[in-house]
C-alpha cells in the first residue's frame, strides 16, 4: 500500500520542483568530443531532469530552483529550460562580470558511448554561479509556505559542487518539512565532483547529514556503497547478475540507520557493453520489497540520464496513489525508455511507459 499522501494538488502552485545545477550539454552526437567539429545543444542536470521528466512525460506542474549567469548563454539556457516545460520563477539570476571570472554556466561535454567504448563525460564547471550559491539566497518561506509544493528534490551532485550548496539543500529540506512537503534525494555520486573535495571520506559526512530529512532516497550501488558508506553484498563478485537479494540487505540495514526514510529506491545496472545493458529496479516501502520488472540486454542509445527519468518515473508513481509496485515499475519503464533518445532529458510520452510496463513490444505505431 501506498502511504505517502501529499497535500491536495489544489493547493499548490507546483506538483514537484527540484534543486540542483543546469548546465549546458554539448553532445558531438555519434563521433567523439576530441574529433568533431560541431556540437548539439542540450541542458541538463540530476536533479532538474528529474523536474522536467515529470512535465513533459507525466503532465505534472514543475519548477526549478538554481542560479542563471545573465549573458546570452545564460539566456539560451533558460529558453531551453522554457521549452521544457518547466517554471523558472525561483532562478537566481547572477551578474555577469564579461569574462565570467566571478561566475559562469557549466558546461558539460557528453559523448555516447556504444560496444565496448563507454560513454564519457568531461565537465567544464568551477565557479558556475549554482556552485556559488549559499544559505539565504532563496525565499523558500514563499515557495513552500505561500506558493507551495507537494514534492521536492534535490541530489548529491548539487551537494558536491562547493561548500556552501548543501548548505541550501539542508535550509530548503527544513523548510519543506515544516510545510508538509514530501522531500526525496538521489546521491548520484559524482567521482570527478569529490576528488578536490575530500574524497569519498567527504561525500559519505555531507550525505549523512542531509539523510534525515530525506522521504524518500534515490541511488545505484555505487551511490549506496561510496557516498553512504554501506556495502552490498556480492554485487562486486559477479555484476553479471542483477540479482536483488544483495540489495535488500543493504537496504535493510539503511532503513535501520534512517527510520525517517519512507521509501529507499535503487536501479540495477549491469553495463555488458556501452550499448547493452540489463536492467531493473527495487523500491524498499513500508517495510516490504518490490521489484521491477527486470530488462536483461536492453539495448542503449544514449545512457545518460536513465537514473534521473526511473526517479521521476517512480515519483509519479508515489504522488498520484500508485501502488509501490506501479511506482517502481514506472520508474523502471519510464528509464528504460530515456535510454532510447539522445539527451540527458525524456521524450517519452505517458502512453509509451505504460505500454512498456505492461511489456509492450516494439512495432510501428501508426
Amino acid at each position: 500500500m501506498n502511504t505517502i499522501k501529499a497535500k491536495p494538488a489544489d493547493s499548490c502552485r507546483y506538483d514537484i520542483v527540484s534543486l540542483g545545477e543546469i548546465m549546458i550539454r554539448l553532445d558531438p552526437g555519434d563521433v567523439r568530443i576530441r574529433t568533431t567539429r560541431n556540437f548539439r545543444v542540450w541542458e541538463g542536470g540530476g536533479e532538474y531532469n528529474v523536474a522536467r521528466g515529470l512535465r513533459k512525460c507525466f503532465g505534472l506542474r514543475a519548477g526549478v530552483v538554481t542560479a542563471i549567469v545573465d549573458n546570452e548563454v545564460g539566456h539560451l539556457l533558460e529558453d531551453l529550460i522554457c521549452q521544457g516545460g518547466v517554471d523558472t520563477s525561483y532562478v537566481k539570476w547572477v551578474p555577469f562580470d564579461g569574462i565570467g571570472r566571478s561566475s559562469r554556466m557549466g558546461l558539460n561535454f557528453t559523448e555516447r558511448g556504444f560496444g565496448v567504448r563507454a560513454a564519457l563525460g568531461c565537465s567544464d564547471r568551477a565557479n558556475s554561479a549554482a556552485s556559488q550559491m549559499k544559505a539565504g539566497d532563496i525565499d523558500w518561506e514563499k515557495l513552500f509556505g505561500s506558493d507551495s509544493v507537494r514534492w521536492f528534490h534535490t541530489g548529491g551532485i548539487f551537494a558536491a559542487l562547493s561548500p556552501t550548496t548543501s548548505d541550501v539543500i539542508i535550509e530548503a529540506l527544513e523548510c519543506a518539512k515544516k510545510h508538509g512537503t514530501y522531500t526525496s534525494f538521489d546521491l548520484n555520486f559524482r567521482p570527478s565532483l569529490w576528488k578536490s573535495a575530500g574524497g569519498t571520506e567527504k561525500a559519505q559526512q555531507v550525505n549523512r547529514r542531509i539523510a534525515p530529512l530525506v522521504d524518500v532516497m534515490i541511488g545505484n550501488e555505487e551511490d549506496f556503497t561510496k557516498a553512504f558508506g554501506y556495502e552490498v553484498p556480492g554485487v562486486d563478485k559477479d555484476l553479471s547478475k542483477l540479482d536483488p537479494a544483495g540489495f535488500e540487505q543493504m537496504i535493510t540495514q539503511v532503513v535501520k540507520d534512517f527510520p525517517n526514510f519512507k521509501a529507499v529506491a535503487t536501479t540495477l545496472r549491469n553495463a555488458r557493453t556501452a550499448s547493452t545493458n540489463d536492467w531493473g529496479a527495487i523500491l524498499w516501502m513500508d517495510g516490504e520489497f518490490y521489484e521491477a520488472l527486470q530488462r536483461p540486454d536492453l539495448e542503449i542509445y544514449d545512457r545518460v540520464g536513465g537514473g534521473d527519468s526511473f526517479a521521476s518515473g517512480l515519483i509519479y508513481g508515489l504522488l498520484s496513489g500508485k501502488t509501490p509496485e506501479e511506482a517502481v515499475n514506472y520508474g523502471a519503464a519510464h528509464g528504460a525508455l530515456a535510454m532510447t533518445t539522445p539527451g540527458d532529458t525524456t521524450m517519452a510520452t505517458l502512453k509509451e511507459v505504460e505500454k512498456v510496463m505492461k511489456g509492450g513490444g516494439a512495432r510501428v505505431a501508426r
